[in-house]
């Protein structure tokens, strides 16, 4: 080889070489790039991973510090929470799942009465052991053992009910626990020593608080019998001595007699009533009633008064409402006979409307709406709600004049009240009032069924009404019309002669209008309408027969009339008109009728006589007996028709002697009526238990004598009582077993 082919080789190995090292200067360029870059995210992670370390060692220090805070409140809060629970007299303690106590207060603890064993991590058990071995709580009529067996199923039970314990220092707390859904007790113990003893003072004072009112309820109670029965005689033998020929002084005299002992009762029955509704002892007793024939009771009742004034006492029923609903019928009349009294009272002029209408409610009773209208002195718009106060009147000076208690009203709004019902009124002075009563019923189940309009009114279809009072002269036309009859009315006896046609069947006098004479006008009646049946209306049935006839009538329907009283009256009016069965005599002389055996137990002679008076010519047999044992006997002999039987009596009392009859009774049930002192709703109870059927309250009046009697024996008295009448005695006779007067 040449030295130019070593060199040219040398060149190209250098040329080679130096080719190399640019390529590996290159790769190491690019491998320091990459590695700066590498480096520079490295340190980049570098500084990030220290911020966040710094960061979380900031957190670290600030979480360490708010548990230190936290850890201070919550003992804080803890202490404050222990202090509280230290502080309060109740005790509190925990208990958890196992049972065991966590965590007491001393008050908690003073139970135990200082035993170092009770403290936290004592079990609930063993608190009932030592509670029963050292004696400090009474456990009653339990056993030990049985007391702490109760305790402990109370305790595990999932709501345990408060109970009471007594400690051994007659001191009473109340233990009441409260478990959680993790199993733990929250038990509370509260000393409740203070209550029991208020409550043992409040039952006390309760005890006496009856006991007066049942002193005061038996004083009333015998103060009421102790008046009646002298007022019997007083009242009683001022209405006797009424039916005497007396001068006009006397019968002033007697009057007042009357009325002063009939003002006298209505202030001892205001009295009753008050005070049993104050004491909250006033009961209902609903049962099935006839609520038109109840308004016509009290509406008749109040009738004499009512004509006294020259007052038209009038009612009108709605025909189409149903007449038989389920209420109190006796306080019903009771409210009725208030306002209705009232508006006499106070109406000088003009008339009193009872006016009664209703519908159904939704829940299936009658709203029925009762009012009194009346033409009276009014009430004052800012006095009206005055008027229901107790013991108050409004103080005008056109009624000082008038009397009583003030508490009529009170007793009837709250009676009223009692039922469910409302009393409401709307007056204008110097025009009138109207007090209603707005009151919920249901209907009876069965309501009879009504005559029709014309049944057994043979022949009779047209009527003249003769009345000065427009509202009664109205209500008896619509009580015709509604039996189908052709009515015509006038108010005044000319204008009725004037009216006077042949054909008309009936006519009807409602008093006697303009002073015109009753037997003159019956006269010239007959004389204008040949043929003329003639019925008088009054307000006293019983008294007015007599005088009726006297005076030419054929009949009486009582006053305030009504369709059902007509139709009664016109029925038997058309029975007396009917020909005689064929066979049977033109003419017979009367039979004398047995007359009706009643027996009188009474054993105050002054009330006896005035019993014997008042049916004296009501056609009786009365016999006496004074106590018990004679009635029992008296029955048992002779077997009376009817027992009027005095309830307070020597020897043996009237509810005992009708047990015993009613014991002794085999066939036809003996009506036995009681005749008491007593006006206490509950004595009324009383009596009808014993086995009485009814019961008359004294002063007895003659007009209930003869309800009683023409009640019991409908045709049979009246047979008795015409009979009376016809021979002028009054009297078949009368025995008597025991003292007599």
């Amino acid at each position: 080889m040449t030295h130019l082919d070593r060199l040219a080789q040398e060149r190209r190995a250098r040329l080679a070489a130096e080719r190399m090292l640019e390529l590996k200067q290159a790769e190491l360029f690019a491998a320091n790039r990459q590695l700066d870059r590498h480096a520079k995210r490295l340190s980049e992670q570098i500084v990030e991973t220290r911020a966040e370390v710094v960061s979380v060692r900031n957190e670290n220090a600030r979480f360490k510090s708010d548990l230190t805070v936290a850890n201070q409140k919550i003992a804080l809060v803890e202490r404050r929470l222990w202090h509280t629970i230290e502080t309060i007299q109740d005790g509190f303690a925990f208990f958890d799942e196992q049972d065991v106590m966590i965590m007491a207060n001393q008050a908690y603890l003073s139970v135990f009465d200082g035993l170092e064993e009770v403290q936290p991590g004592v079990r609930y058990s063993r608190m009932l052991q030592l509670l029963t071995e050292e004696g400090i709580i009474d456990p009653g009529h339990l056993s030990p053992r049985a007391w702490r067996a109760f305790m402990l199923s109370r305790w595990h039970s999932e709501a345990p009910d408060p109970v009471v314990l007594r400690l051994w220092n007659d001191e009473y707390i109340r233990v009441i626990d409260r478990r959680g859904p993790g199993g733990e007790v929250v038990s509370l113990v509260l000393n409740i020593t203070a209550s029991v003893a208020n409550e043992q003072r409040l039952r006390d004072a309760q005890e006496r608080a009856e006991a007066a009112n049942r002193a005061k309820s038996a004083f009333l109670a015998n103060m009421s019998h102790e008046i009646r029965t002298p007022m019997n005689g007083v009242v009683g033998m001022a209405e006797l001595l009424g039916d005497t020929a007396l001068s006009e002084d006397q019968r002033l005299y007697v009057e007042t007699i009357r009325s002063s002992g009939e003002a006298l009762l209505v202030i001892i029955n205001d009295v009753l009533d008050f005070s049993k509704i104050e004491a909250d002892k006033v009961h209902l007793h609903p049962e099935p009633f006839d609520l038109e024939r109840a308004i016509q009771e009290v509406a008749r009742l109040m009738q004499p008064s009512a004509q006294a004034k020259g007052l038209a006492l009038t009612t009108d029923y709605d025909p189409y409402l149903a007449r038989r609903y389920v209420g109190d019928p006796g306080r019903i009349r009771q409210v009725l006979t208030n306002l209705i009294g009232n508006a006499v009272k106070f109406t000088a002029k003009g008339h009193v409307l009872v006016r009664v209408s209703g519908r159904a409610n939704d829940s299936g009773q009658m709203a029925l709406d009762i009012r009194v209208e009346d033409t009276g002195i009014g009430i004052p718009a800012d006095k009206q709600e005055m008027i229901f106060g107790e013991f108050s009147q409004v103080e005008l000076d056109s009624n000082r004049s008038f009397e009583g208690t003030g508490l009529g009203l009170t007793i009837s709004r709250r009676l009223i009240a009692l039922m469910g019902g409302e009393i409401w009124i709307s007056s204008e002075p110097g025009t009138g009032s109207c007090f209603g009563i707005r009151l919920a019923l249901p209907p009876a189940d069965h309501e009879p069924e009504t005559a029709e309009p014309a049944r057994g009114l043979r022949g009779i279809s047209r009527a003249l009404v003769v009345d000065d009072q427009s509202a009664s002269r109205a209500q008896s036309v619509q009580a015709l019309e509604l039996l189908g009859l052709t009515v015509q009315a006038a108010a005044t006896g000319s204008t009725a002669l004037e009216m006077a046609a042949p054909g008309t069947d009936l006519l009807l006098i409602e008093g006697f209008p303009g002073g015109d004479d009753p037997a003159g006008l019956a006269a010239a009646m007959r004389q204008a309408m040949p043929g003329l049946a003639t019925l008088w209306a009054v307000a006293d049935l019983a008294e007015a027969q007599a005088d009726a006839a006297a005076c030419g009538f054929d009949g009486v329907v009582q006053a305030p009339v009504t369709r059902h009283a007509l139709l009664d009256a016109l029925s038997h009016l058309s029975e007396r008109a009917a020909p005689p069965p064929q066979g049977a005599p033109a003419s017979a002389e009367p039979q004398q009728p047995k007359p009706l055996d009643v027996l009188l137990a009474e054993d105050n002679a002054t009330n006896q006589l005035v019993f014997r008076k008042m049916v004296d010519g009501l056609g009786l047999t009365l016999r006496i007996a004074t106590n018990g044992e004679e009635a029992v006997a008296e029955v048992a002999r002779l077997r009376p028709d009817l027992v009027f039987m005095d309830v307070s009596m020597p020897r043996m009392d009237g509810k005992q002697a009708a047990r015993l009859i009613r014991a002794a009774e085999t066939g036809a049930r003996l009506p036995i009526v009681a005749v008491t002192a007593h006006a206490m709703r509950e004595d009324r109870d009383g009596i009808l238990a014993a086995g009485m059927d009814d019961y008359l309250t004294k002063p007895i009046r003659k007009a209930e004598i003869k309800r009683i009697l023409g009640e019991r024996f409908p045709d049979r008295y009246a047979e008795v009582a015409e009979a009376a009448a016809r021979t002028n005695t009054g009297r078949f006779g009368e025995e008597s077993s025991g003292r007599k007067p």
